[in-house]
């Protein structure tokens, strides 16, 4: 950077909303948590940018439609634009937001007809921030939506003739030069078991965690296959597809984002000792800081000529400069559900104790096994309450074991 352009940057920022205006944007996941704060940044600090192709699953653009007027258009989130432009709301966000019916499983994301070429004629910013967060999800769903979605995505940005930067929000080449940015923003899901202090850096292809942290320990280093991943996954689809209780119980498996359902669980007594190491660092970040920081990264790169792809990683974390210590995450969780109890079928307010927490899955177990016989469950008469009192200790563990490495992760 030359010494006027740094004066320049450090008087007048990098110059986010004059990079927005005009800029068509198409991005994927378009009706979740991450990308409607996006959306409503970007309109209410920009109104003057260009078209917003929303990549919606649906049956038919009407469904499309539906989904983007109760999901997105109508979502409280947007209250703060509804207030601005009173009746003009509607036809503000209409003009603004394109609903587009895809799928980022398929190839060329399911797109059709004369609005997949307006879309690659028109786009400069892609962001795909579609992806699937369940922590113990089918295998095959997974590899379908986290690994073969982001690379169809990157497909179909080939073939957009302005397009200056793609985003690939994490959970997280081209033919022109695109400035790649991938945005991280749960650093526990893509830094897998690192420990200590985790750099911006890209992996690149063939390139795991595994292989990383066995180099100096292996003779043989792992290397990642992604094609043969993908076509693991593929057969074992197949298989289940000819197995109706086999996909039931795949399905079962499945468990919702664990910090939301944790806290659920928790505030309605369910759930008064976990696994974890109270002075564990939590990396959690307001989404207000993660959609801030990629608009000033879209910003940043979409303005820079460049003469071939690169690669940026841009980590959105708190972990080392403002860390969460667990328990303090805890005493806040018991400050909070004591002045504002969720209330039980009578209406009564329930009280939950400050939760605790076991430092192995041994000290856990032997808790829930302990609790099980104090109650005299074990040994009962009543054999169906024996079987739903065993499964509820399952559960538990089960639980906890999806959870244990977060609840122990190291890195910063």
């Amino acid at each position: 950077m030359s010494k006027n352009s740094a004066q320049y940057s450090k008087q007048y920022g990098i110059g986010i909303e004059k990079f927005l205006v005009g800029k068509s944007f198409f991005v994927t996941g378009a009706t979740g948590f991450l990308a409607k704060v996006l959306i409503e940044k970007i309109l209410r600090t920009a109104p003057e940018v260009g078209k917003i192709f929303l990549l919606i699953k649906a049956e038919s653009e009407e469904a499309a439609s539906k989904r983007l007027k109760d999901e997105v258009i109508n979502a409280e989130l947007f209250k703060c634009l509804q207030q601005t432009y009173g009746e003009c709301y509607q036809d503000f966000m209409l003009n603004k937001l394109v609903p587009v019916v895809g799928n980022i499983s398929e190839s060329n994301l399911g797109l059709e007809g004369d609005l997949a070429k307006v879309i690659a004629n028109e786009v400069d910013v892609i962001i795909n921030s579609a992806a699937n967060t369940t922590l113990h999800e089918r295998y095959d769903i997974a590899i379908d939506i986290n690994t073969r979605g982001p690379s169809h995505v990157m497909n179909f940005a080939k073939k957009c003739k302005k397009i200056k930067v793609f985003v690939h929000m994490s959970t997280g080449k081209c033919l022109k030069p695109i400035m790649f940015a991938a945005v991280s923003k749960n650093l526990s899901y893509v830094n897998g078991k690192r420990q200590g202090r985790i750099m911006e850096k890209p992996f690149y292809m063939g390139d795991t965690i595994a292989r990383e942290l066995n180099f100096n320990n292996s003779k043989i280093e792992p290397k990642l296959d992604v094609e043969k991943e993908i076509e693991l996954a593929m057969k074992s689809k197949k298989a289940l597809e000819n197995d109706e209780d086999a996909r039931k119980k795949m399905k079962e498996l499945g468990l919702e984002r664990i910090l939301d359902l944790m806290i659920l669980y928790y505030g309605r007594g369910q759930l008064n000792e976990f696994v974890g190491d109270p002075s564990g660092i939590l990396d959690v970040v307001p989404v207000d800081m993660v959609v801030n920081a990629t608009l000033a990264a879209i910003a940043k790169h979409g303005q820079v000529v460049i003469q071939k792809p690169e690669v940026k990683v841009y980590q959105i974390a708190s972990s080392v400069t403002n860390p969460l210590v667990t328990k303090y995450l805890l005493s806040l969780l018991h400050e909070h559900f004591d002045s504002s109890p969720f209330l039980d079928s009578k209406g009564s307010p329930i009280r939950v104790p400050l939760m605790k927490l076991f430092t192995s899955m041994e000290d856990f177990s032997a808790h829930l096994l302990d609790g099980a016989m104090q109650r005299s469950i074990i040994g009962s008469s009543n054999g169906e309450l024996l079987a739903q009192k065993q499964y509820e200790i399952l559960r538990r563990k089960e639980f906890a074991n999806v959870y244990l490495p977060y609840g122990f992760y190291a890195g910063r």
